[in-house]
């Protein structure tokens, strides 16, 4: 059968990179061809750029810093920050031509796709997704054959973001889906309120895959390992996280590391480029086997973090979903290892063990549920 798959846009997000890596490659498995369709990512409006830069000088003034103008990168420039995710695009996900208008959506013909896949991620959250209808497949015709389903899709928090427009339209249109799963247990909820359709909760793509998979990607590469052991993987990076960072280093008496640019290209511009590039993929992956310990505020930072068996900590990101967190810690059991702020974090939080046993043998299960549903969803 000849699959597309229907995602975020690939860019510098080690979580979206994978998720897709891992969808392809377990449909790959199952004997199917598989395509992502490969949508670029927005780009900014005059508005959104003004109120930036706006932002930016008053935040500069305040802190008597210099001010940085220019905080968005050329081309050229995002070729260089971006390298090494665009050469594991290139040679670990298999993609169509570039999508990058919703009227090049009808170009997807010439595929011949026999099912789309929506999902993971975001990709049911207005949000991230403006054009939140194509996420629904409005660009197929509705006497279109083809198999619609959704896998793992995520609307990334517990509360309804679509306007009574969206909803409607995207009620219609879920109701031509053949199978719809989601990632979070909330979501079950959701699909049946405002959307009039059933759904079952199954894993991130990313946990369909066992440590040995991701190891592979390794093998492939000459990157040293990282110089620590307490891996901080941090998305949003705030001074209440800093402060838990060193609190945590103090207890656990642990030599930090980080997988993530020296800074970003909003905080130094283009005078400083080669610090604002994004290390590898597998540079990240070996980040977990690597490290003792994880703090992070990233979901996915989370999910291998559990993948690989690290004791972790996870710093709630409320502006990213918390719904996501607390869905996934709950289907483990580990809903104590996340904190909202430095007075959640105690020594006996971050001693306390995690029971990796139970924490293997929830996702065992879990995955064969999830692996049922796709083959059961692409059955002729």
């Amino acid at each position: 059968m000849k699959i597309g798959i229907l995602t975020q846009p690939l860019h510098t997000n080690y979580g979206g990179l994978l998720q897709s890596f891992a969808l392809q490659t377990v449909l790959k498995k199952m004997g199917h061809e598989v395509w992502t369709i490969d949508r670029p990512g927005r780009k900014s409006t005059l508005i959104v750029k003004s109120l930036s830069i706006i932002k930016r000088f008053l935040v500069k003034t305040i802190y008597h810093k210099s001010i940085i103008i220019r905080i968005w990168p050329t081309s050229k420039e995002k070729k260089v920050i971006n390298k090494y995710m665009n050469n594991f695009i290139k040679e670990n996900i298999r993609t169509t031509l570039k999508i990058d208008s919703v009227v090049k959506l009808s170009l997807l013909k010439k595929y011949q796709f026999d099912a789309y896949i929506v999902g993971s991620d975001q990709v049911w959250r207005p949000k991230y997704s403006p054009c939140i209808t194509n996420y629904f497949l409005d660009f197929l015709d509705g006497v279109d054959k083809v198999k619609r389903i959704a896998y793992a899709a995520s609307f990334g928090v517990e509360n309804w973001e679509f306007t009574n427009k969206q909803t409607n339209q995207c009620a219609s249109l879920a109701k031509r889906f053949d199978k719809i799963s989601v990632r979070e247990d909330s979501a079950i909820t959701l699909c049946k309120k405002y959307l009039g359709v059933d759904a079952i909760h199954v894993l991130d793509p990313t946990m369909l895959l066992a440590k040995e998979d991701y190891m592979k990607l390794i093998e492939k590469s000459n990157i040293p390992y990282s110089e620590g052991f307490l891996m901080t993987f941090i998305l949003d990076r705030s001074y209440e996280k800093d402060k838990i960072i060193k609190k945590a280093i103090k207890e656990l008496n642990l030599n930090p590391f980080s997988v993530t640019p020296r800074n970003l290209f909003s905080e130094v511009g283009g005078n400083r480029i080669e610090d604002c590039i994004f290390p590898s993929v597998n540079e990240w992956i070996k980040g977990f086997i690597k490290a003792d310990y994880v703090i992070t505020d990233s979901f996915h930072g989370t999910v291998f973090s559990i993948i690989f068996n690290k004791p972790f900590i996870s710093i709630g990101n409320s502006n990213r979903g918390m719904t996501r967190f607390t869905s996934l810690l709950k289907m483990f059991g580990l809903e104590e290892r996340i904190i909202q702020s430095i007075d959640d974090l105690t020594l006996e939080k971050l001693q306390k063990p995690i029971n990796f046993e139970y924490v293997n043998k929830t996702l065992k299960e879990n995955q064969k549920r999830s692996f049922m549903f796709l083959i059961n969803s692409l059955k002729n």
